[in-house]
Order: C-alpha cells, then sequence, then structure tokens
C-alpha cells in the first residue's frame, strides 16, 4: 500500500482522468484509421462516394471524444476539491473513468472494422450504405454506455 500512497489521491485522480483521455483517443485514431484505409481505396475508384465514405471514417472517431468528457468531468472534480484528495478518493476517480478509457479504446477499434466494412457495402451496393451505418451505430451504442458508466460513477465520487 505504500507504493500506491507514495503517488497521493491527486496524482491517482490524474491519472485516471489521462487514460480516460487517452486510450479513448488512441482507440478513435486506430478505428478512423482502418475505416480511412478501406475508404481510400473507394475514393480513388469513384471520388463520388468521398462524402458517404467521410461519414463512415469520422464514426469510429466518437470514442475520443466520450473519453474527453470524462477528462474534462474528472478534471473538474480534481480542481474542485476543498481538501486533499485522499488515495481512496483517488482510486475512486480512476475507477470511474476506465469504462470509458477500456471502453472507448475497444469499441473505437471495432467500430473502426465495421466502417471498413461498409466501406465495401458502399462499393458494391450504394443504395444499401445506410445498412453499414446502422451497424456501426450498434457498436456506437455501447461507447455510450461506456461513458453513461464513467459520468453516472464519477457523480458518486465525493470530495
Amino acid at each position: 500500500m505504500n507504493f500506491i500512497e507514495s503517488f497521493g489521491g491527486t496524482a491517482l485522480a490524474l491519472l485516471g482522468a489521462a487514460l480516460a483521455a487517452a486510450l479513448a483517443c488512441v482507440g478513435s485514431a486506430k478505428g478512423t484509421g482502418i475505416a480511412g484505409e478501406a475508404g481510400a481505396g473507394l475514393v480513388s475508384e469513384d471520388p463520388g462516394k468521398s462524402g458517404k465514405v467521410m461519414i463512415l471514417q469520422v464514426i469510429p472517431g466518437t470514442q475520443g471524444l466520450y473519453g474527453f468528457v470524462i477528462f474534462f468531468l474528472a478534471l473538474q472534480k480534481v480542481n474542485g476539491a476543498t481538501a486533499a484528495i485522499s488515495v481512496a478518493q483517488g482510486l475512486q476517480l480512476v475507477s470511474a473513468c476506465l469504462p470509458i478509457a477500456i471502453g472507448g479504446l475497444l469499441s473505437a477499434i471495432a467500430q473502426g472494422k465495421v466502417a471498413a466494412a461498409s466501406v465495401n457495402i458502399l462499393a458494391k451496393k450504394p443504395d444499401d450504405w445506410s445498412k453499414g451505418l446502422i451497424m456501426c451505430v450498434v457498436v456506437e451504442f455501447y461507447a455510450i454506455l461506456c461513458m453513461l458508466a464513467s459520468f453516472l460513477m464519477l457523480s458518486a465520487v465525493t470530495l
């Protein structure tokens, strides 16, 4: 326990905030990259589909935004603390940030793969591209649940 106590509660709380933003953004970068690779091939063949490809590529980027929202809320908690943050409170804040950190990372990558497959739908059956978009939204639902879990957990932490 001395090892954890040597960091202090504030450092642990800031670590949680940083993980929420960093991991969700890394997932979004990976997911948008996967979708972008697929989209680049299609746009090189049919530039008229670039708008729809761009929509599919942007969708995995939302997890990074969700992570940043939780980062901001956690930072507000730390800045609004009226007393020193204990190690226990710091661990509570780290725990509250983990759902969007891990869920954002993994769901953005999964969503990028679904978006890349949706680019294939757009290439072969342009009128059915919205079916791929709906598949992306299904993955998005779980990212939203992760953000909501982090938000509710952060709300329960009292400093």
